[in-house]
């Protein structure tokens, strides 16, 4: 049989038209020639960024959520700071935190609402994942620093309705839905629900209680009371596909409401047992996309969004809870010590993206684009008569520029970019002016930055290829980080915006025959950071705050093989080392800086992840499938604050982690029906995670999903 190519436009016409343009990834069998073609996962992969890109659509009806299936790839890592519905926090080759922004379809997930994550969105509806690392495509309009998560939908043109629910431990609850209607005149619409619910009543190992008969504080486990997690997400999409005067044009609502409780501060000593936070969101959105707009070879993205988001954070019962569930009464709040609280924050969001590309023959592309995020920050307490009401503004605006190209017959792929980030500040709070430094920036200011980098790929032969890309990149602080959030986050308005220089080096390959194939990938990178912007936690309050430290690079190399055999067996395995270290030799009053080349605190420098899965064909039909996994995640132990501080004997350490995980799915009726049983951290260990804080031992989660099409 003669092997031809199909992938007539490489990786960087794709990332220059929002990874969108795609050809057809199946295979053609006419008359002894059989003609195949790259998936869009593997020509992201095989692009001249640095990232990753992970098939959830093969995965979803044996997984409970996307950010488990994002930790296990290489150079990422998630840490949460409890069960379901904690916040978690994503790092990407050591930049973590707000430094990494997500997308959904290209546009900010922030749209959808502050209370939607990787961990609630509904699994159903993704295709695909990509992640992109230090350096970060202009068509995703951002002012991300480590790198971007956008999140592909499915967008089959074809009916179909894809529904789930699961039951898992510590009162579990996930129900998903996603679908799609074509009438005859064309109109498509696209309902999606998800729904999250767990108490989170796990078990808390070697918590410290008071014994009254030893009349000391012992050690002793005691199960979570006051942690219960609801989500529900739900959006319709309503619009047209195919017509002349557009390739696509959609209109969408949706709504998200998230209620948490708070069973502890950022340190776990400190128990909460009253105080919990609510948030609702409105959001409406219009998306248009048109090859041949006004010129044969324009073609243009455009959207527009407004959302409504509104959180309140009750912290008004002056109680001091231990982990036996009991309290006393005391003269301060729960959370930070303080008054009565009942604050809201609404905080809108309007984000405008017009995106435009131009081909230049076919093998020449140029890519133009804005972006403007505008967020309010209207708040106000209802008990506490000391707060003042303060009503801020941040806003940016990002103008990229991109010029692709291939040549010597795609063999070598190369992107050129540009990009200019404006930001405007518009201070109104002066509330705790010595923490939160309001006094010094009220008012307004605007401030401009340029970046731009470029990405090349070269390809000798076919298994083996190189590629690098160099950024100088600016990220302007977001809401959380200058604002608060309104519970366990103090505000910062003095902060600087970070800026990088990130290099990324790295060589990749396949190799395959009729029952193998064999996927290699090592990458190298750097990043020098000026005012890395860093979360820091006040033990006495049990309270967080973000901060700029000067200076911080960081280096390291991971790599990750593949392997599939007669598309049965699966096996992935990557590894990650990296160092992140304090570069800053001097303090502000010109003595010795004690954090001198320390590594950033808080932060996993040496980790690994494995998975297999198997595939067992027509057991009890012709077309059912069982499908057996298992999955291993090991990280080494690492500091939770600056080495420099205190004796290193007795300085906190978050310890190693091992964790083994396994799951089964059976499908049956060409997929229609799905069956899966997961168990994470299968041999219960006890794990702690971000700001050492305790993670769930071993839980289980039953998946049932009917797909119709």
């Amino acid at each position: 049989m003669l092997l031809l190519s199909a992938t007539v436009l490489t990786d960087a016409y794709c990332q220059g038209v929002n990874g969108r343009d795609t050809l057809s990834v199946d295979s053609v069998v006419l008359r002894g020639v059989t003609v195949t073609g790259k998936s869009k996962v593997q020509r992201l992969r095989e692009g001249a960024l640095a990232v990753n890109a992970i098939d959830v659509r093969s995965m979803v009806s044996s997984i409970s959520s996307l950010s488990t299936l994002v930790d296990r790839t290489a150079g990422v890592k998630i840490r949460e700071e409890g069960g379901v519905g904690s916040d978690f926090d994503l790092s990407i080759n050591g930049m973590s935190g707000n430094s990494v922004r997500y997308f959904i379809d290209g546009v900010p997930l922030d749209t959808k609402g502050s209370g939607v994550t990787l961990a609630n969105l509904p699994v159903n509806l993704i295709d695909h994942v990509e992640i992109y690392k230090g350096v970060v495509p202009t068509w995703l309009s951002s002012d991300a620093l480590g790198g971007a998560v956008n999140i592909v939908t499915n967008r089959k043109k074809v009916n179909y309705l894809d529904a789930s629910y699961g039951i898992g431990s510590f009162h579990t609850h996930r129900g998903d839905l996603s679908g799609q209607y074509v009438l005859k005149n064309g109109l498509t619409i696209r309902p999606t629900v998800g729904i999250n619910y767990s108490k989170n009543d796990y078990m808390m190992r070697g918590v410290e209680v008071w014994d009254e008969e030893s009349r000391k504080y012992v050690e002793t486990d005691r199960r979570r009371f006051h942690d219960d997690y609801f989500s529900a997400l739900a959006q319709m999409e309503v619009g047209v596909t195919d017509k002349r005067w557009a390739d696509e044009f959609f209109v969408s609502a949706s709504y998200n409401k998230v209620e948490k409780e708070i069973q502890t501060a950022q340190i776990q000593t400190k128990v909460v047992g009253e105080a919990e936070r609510k948030s609702d969101a409105w959001s409406i959105s219009a998306n248009y996309q048109k090859h041949g707009f006004l010129l044969d070879a324009l073609s243009a993205r455009l959207s527009v969004s407004h959302t409504w988001d509104h959180a309140v954070t009750a912290d008004t019962a002056f109680r001091k809870y231990n982990w036996n569930g009991e309290f006393i009464r005391s003269s301060r709040n729960e959370i930070n010590g303080r008054g009565r609280t009942l604050r809201h924050y609404k905080r809108p969001l309007t984000i405008v993206r017009a995106d435009f590309n131009y081909t230049l023959g076919a093998r020449h592309l140029l890519n133009l684009n804005y972006a403007l995020n505008r967020t309010g920050n209207n708040r106000w307490d209802e008990v506490d008569n000391t707060f003042e009401p303060a009503n801020d503004v941040l806003a940016k605006h990002i103008i990229g520029l991109a010029y692709n190209q291939l040549l010597f017959g795609e063999r070598i792929s190369n992107t050129f970019f540009i990009k200019d980030y404006i930001n405007h500040l518009s201070i109104e709070q002066t509330d705790i002016p010595t923490v939160t430094g309001s006094r010094e920036v009220m008012g307004s200011n605007t401030s401009n930055n340029l970046g731009g980098g470029v990405a090349v790929r070269y390809q000798p032969i076919e298994p083996f290829a190189v590629k690098a890309s160099y950024e100088h990149s600016v990220r302007l602080p977001l809401a959380r980080e200058l604002l608060g959030n309104g519970t366990t986050v103090y505000a910062n308005v003095t902060l600087k915006p970070e800026k990088s220089d990130n290099i990324n080096l790295g060589f990749f390959g396949t190799l395959k025959d009729k029952d193998h194939t064999f996927s290699y990938e090592v990458n190298g990178f750097l990043r020098y950071v000026d005012n890395y912007i860093q979360p820091q936690v006040s033990e006495k309050e049990g309270m967080m705050q973000y901060v700029n430290v000067p200076a911080v690079h960081i280096k390291g190399i991971e790599g990750e093989l593949r392997y599939d055999w007669q598309k049965r067996l699966q096996v992935i395995g990557n590894i990650t080392w990296q160092d992140a270290r304090d570069r800053q030799k001097l303090k502000t009053d010109g003595k010795p800086s004690v954090t001198f080349n320390n590594h950033v605190p808080n932060r996993p420098w040496f980790y690994a992840s494995a998975e297999a899965r198997y595939q067992f064909r027509h057991l009890l039909s012709k077309h059912d499938r069982l499908q057996l996994g298992i999955d291993y995640q090991w990280v080494h132990w690492f500091f939770l604050s600056w080495e420099g501080y205190g004796t290193l004997d007795t300085k906190a350490r978050i310890p190693e982690k091992n964790i083994l995980g396994a799951n089964i799915t059976y499908s049956w009726h060409r997929e229609r029906y799905n069956i899966s049983l997961d168990c994470q951290n299968l041999f219960d260990q006890t794990v702690y995670d971000n700001y050492k804080l305790q993670k769930p031992g071993r839980s289980w989660f039953l998946k049932f999903r009917l797909l119709l099409q």
